[in-house]
C-alpha cells in the first residue's frame, strides 16, 4: 500500500450551480463534495465565465492571491482570484478570472456557434493561474483531478515546469476525458504558446496539428491515469490511452446515476500512490 491520499485538487472546467447542469458540471460539483464527506480536504477551481452572477453567487476578490501577471506570448495578463461557497456543500470554489479571456458571456463559442480564437490562450491562462494559486497557497495536494478541456494543459506543466516545487513533488495528476471538442480546431500558433519554463518544442509535438483530441492525448501523456468520463469518448483517443500502459478506469454509467462514482474515483486516486 502506497501513502494514503489526503489532499485533493479539482481542476474543472464546470461546475454547477454556476454553471447549467451538464455531465461535467454535475461531477464538478458532487465530486469534490463526495469525497471531502470521505475525510479528505479539497480545493476546485474553474474559471471565471463572464455569464457567471458574481452577485447572485457571492464572488469576491481573493486579493492576496490576485495580482500577478501570467505572460502568454508578449503580453502580460494579470491574475485575478475569486472565489464563492456552496453553503449545501460546504465547499469553497476558486475562479480564475481575466477580462481578456474572461469577461464575455459565452463559455467556449461565440453566439454565432463558432469556437472561440483565443481558446488556447486561454487554457495556458488557466493551467497556469490555477498552479501559481496552488502555490500561493501553500497546498501541497496528492492527487489533481482534471476535468474539461481547458483543463487539459496542467499535466504537462506539473510534468515539464512545477515538477521540482515541493509543493507539487508528490502531486499524481488524472485527467478526466469526454467527448466535449473533439471536433474543434485550434489556431496553428497554438503549439508555439504554450510552452515556457522547461518545456520543449518536441514536449507538445501532438500540437503539430493542434485539435481538440490532440489536446486530450497529451494530457493523458502527461497524466498518471486516465478516467473515461462520457460512454462517447472518440475510439482513437480511447486507443491512445490504452497504449499508454497508465491507469485508467472506464465509464460506468450505473455508477455515475446512482452516485457510486465517488467511491470508485476515490479507489482510483488511490491506486495511482502504490
Amino acid at each position: 500500500m502506497g501513502e494514503p491520499v489526503n489532499r485533493v485538487l479539482f481542476v474543472n472546467s464546470e461546475i454547477t450551480p454556476f454553471l447549467p447542469e451538464s455531465p461535467i458540471a454535475n461531477i464538478g460539483r458532487q465530486l469534490p463534495q463526495g469525497i471531502q464527506d470521505r475525510k479528505k480536504q479539497i480545493r476546485a477551481f474553474m474559471p471565471r465565465y463572464g455569464c457567471i452572477n458574481e452577485r447572485k453567487n457571492q464572488l469576491h476578490e481573493v486579493i492576496r492571491l490576485s495580482g500577478m501577471n501570467i505572460i502568454i506570448g508578449d503580453v502580460d495578463r494579470t491574475l485575478v482570484i475569486k472565489v464563492a461557497s456552496i453553503a449545501a456543500a460546504r465547499i469553497q470554489v476558486y475562479f480564475i478570472d481575466n477580462d481578456d479571456y474572461f469577461r464575455r458571456k459565452q463559455v467556449a463559442y461565440d453566439p454565432d456557434g463558432k469556437f472561440f480564437e483565443d481558446n488556447g490562450q486561454r487554457a495556458i491562462f488557466f493551467a497556469r493561474g490555477v498552479l501559481e494559486t496552488v502555490k500561493k497557497l501553500r497546498w501541497a495536494p496528492d492527487v489533481i483531478h482534471c476535468q474539461g478541456w481547458i483543463s487539459h494543459l496542467v499535466p504537462l506543466f506539473l510534468k515539464k515546469v512545477y515538477y521540482g516545487d515541493p509543493i507539487f513533488a508528490g502531486s499524481k495528476v488524472v485527467t478526466s476525458l469526454y467527448n466535449e471538442i473533439s471536433s474543434e480546431s485550434f489556431p496553428q500558433t497554438f503549439k508555439d504558446t504554450v510552452p515556457f519554463g522547461g518545456i520543449k518544442p518536441s514536449d507538445v509535438s501532438l500540437l503539430e496539428s493542434p485539435t481538440g483530441i490532440n489536446l486530450a492525448e497529451m494530457a493523458a501523456l502527461y497524466s498518471d491515469g486516465v478516467i473515461f468520463g462520457s460512454p462517447d469518448v472518440d475510439e482513437g483517443l480511447v486507443k491512445f490511452c490504452e497504449g499508454l500502459k497508465i491507469p485508467t478506469l472506464p465509464f460506468n454509467g450505473k455508477s455515475v446515476e446512482d452516485g457510486s462514482y465517488i467511491d470508485e474515483y476515490d479507489r482510483f486516486y488511490q491506486q495511482l500512490q502504490q
